[in-house]
């Protein structure tokens, strides 16, 4: 039992933690496939648990498929499964997983309460309009702590923020039109914008995030009405535009009548945002609020604000093209863990296990490194001596996935920078020996280039 370690009174169940430990002891290599592990009740003796304990320790084991139990032979180390990407993804930013909060169960969970309590049928036939009473005024009530009050007749379910962005620019821009963003800003919009064929003008930023006096520029030079933005925990720089900013940004678009669309993914994270664009220029800005980075990305789910005064047809018929409507199924159960409290108690947890891997990563990684507290990811401007596609590749050599600042240039001139994504790590010991060794490649002095020719 040389993988067993003693519990942590600080990290959640011991059930957990075992499984934990396992799964630590195959990621380092100290347990490999085939090799057999101990009897559950050698093991309860060893930890000093009951042998419920470690039962349920080893099931969660096998639902990581970490494990394969053998009938009348035991527990055996599962043959390694084959990943895309390198092995420690700190590349997608998706949130973390909350301690003691087991998906699975509660998923399980809230589809047996949807079925007793719905038509199967209805349920899992087409939904090709706007969502149903209940789904939009759960949206409503999602949204309300960014918006305040929110009348559900404005709220759009929505297949995902990718397609709501998709959807918006076709709706609200011709071809070729200009469209106004961060310098460096979400990849999705800059794929939507080049799948649409319409011009990315680049704002510039600087610690605070956009200059509201380089948005008014481009779209007086450039006759430009359509501006999108991540005011909060900006992706990838984490920028939070101050209140004042926000302000200007609203003033310049009442004066060029500019529309505003604010992807909003990480506010309901922050605590501490200023009121949206949305809360401010309710009538020319829409707000869109997806679940993915702040529950999980399998829902498929996101909720768009439209301005007040505008109508959804326009919108849902650029939705149905680009992704014919929310899957039914995730749709309603969202919709019941808002009725219920518990997607508030899973965004609470995200929030805690976000805090917690903001400060091991403020620990370890340079001062230089720029994060919000309850972020997903972090941002890295890089020492004079790393260019950044050469770190990248070192780190992908070393097993480390991160992103280059090139993934969200609005310009053909990136920084020397990379995100640093947190919450894709399981277990958060993991997480820091992964940002430690990000840690020592960075602090490596780069070797003098040969001068033979």
């Amino acid at each position: 039992m040389h993988w067993v370690r003693e519990f942590d009174s600080a990290a959640g169940a011991y059930y957990l933690q075992i499984a934990n430990m396992i799964e630590m002891a195959v990621g380092e290599g100290r347990l490999l496939p085939g090799d057999r592990l101990p009897p559950q009740r050698a093991l309860a003796q060893r930890l000093g648990v009951d042998l419920t304990t470690v039962t349920r320790a080893y099931t969660e084991a096998r639902q990581r498929h970490l494990l394969d139990a053998v009938t009348g032979r035991g527990s055996f180390v599962a043959a390694a499964v084959e990943r895309a990407g390198p092995p420690v993804d700190l590349g997608m930013n998706i949130p973390p997983p909350p301690q003691g909060v087991r998906l699975g169960e509660l998923i399980q969970r809230g589809v047996n309460d949807l079925l007793t309590r719905s038509n199967v049928d209805l349920l899992m036939t087409y939904h090709v309009g706007a969502g149903s009473k209940a789904e939009r005024a759960a949206g409503a009530a999602w949204i309300e702590p960014a918006l305040g009050r929110v009348a559900p007749e404005r709220i759009v379910v929505c297949p995902g923020a990718q397609a709501t962005i998709l959807a918006l620019i076709e709706t609200l821009s011709p071809p070729g039109a200009p469209i106004i963003c961060e310098a460096l800003t979400y990849p999705g919009l800059l794929g939507a914008a080049h799948f649409l064929g319409r011009r990315v003008l680049a704002a510039e930023m600087d610690d605070d995030g956009v200059l509201p006096a380089s948005i008014e520029r481009l779209a007086v030079a450039e006759k430009a009405k359509l501006v999108c933005l991540t005011p909060t925990i900006q992706n990838p720089t984490t920028a939070t535009l101050p209140r004042r900013r926000r302000e200007q940004i609203v003033a310049l678009a009442e004066k060029h009548d500019l529309i505003l669309i604010e992807d909003d993914p990480y506010h309901l994270l922050a605590e501490d945002a200023p009121p949206p664009l949305s809360a401010l220029a309710p009538h020319r800005a829409y707000y869109i609020s997806t679940v993915s980075k702040v529950l999980c990305p399998g829902l498929r789910c996101a909720y768009l604000a439209l301005p007040i005064g505008v109508e959804a047809d326009r919108v849902l018929e650029n939705l149905r093209a680009a992704s014919l409507m929310p899957a039914p199924l995730m749709s309603a159960l969202l919709t019941h863990w808002i009725q219920v409290g518990l997607a508030q108690e899973i965004l609470a947890g995200v929030r805690t296990e976000a805090h917690l891997r903001q400060k091991l990563a403020a620990e370890i990684l340079p001062k230089a490194a720029r994060a919000h507290r309850n972020g997903l990811h972090v941002w890295l401007p890089l020492p004079p001596h790393w260019e950044r596609l050469r770190l990248v590749e070192t780190m992908r050599r070393e097993g480390l996935g991160v992103s280059a600042s090139d993934a969200f240039a609005a310009t053909p001139h990136a920084p020397d920078a990379i995100r640093i994504s947190l919450g894709g790590v399981t277990e958060r010991t993991r997480l820091a020996q992964a940002l430690k060794s990000i840690r020592q490649i960075l602090d490596a002095e780069r070797r003098p280039r040969s001068m033979v020719v």
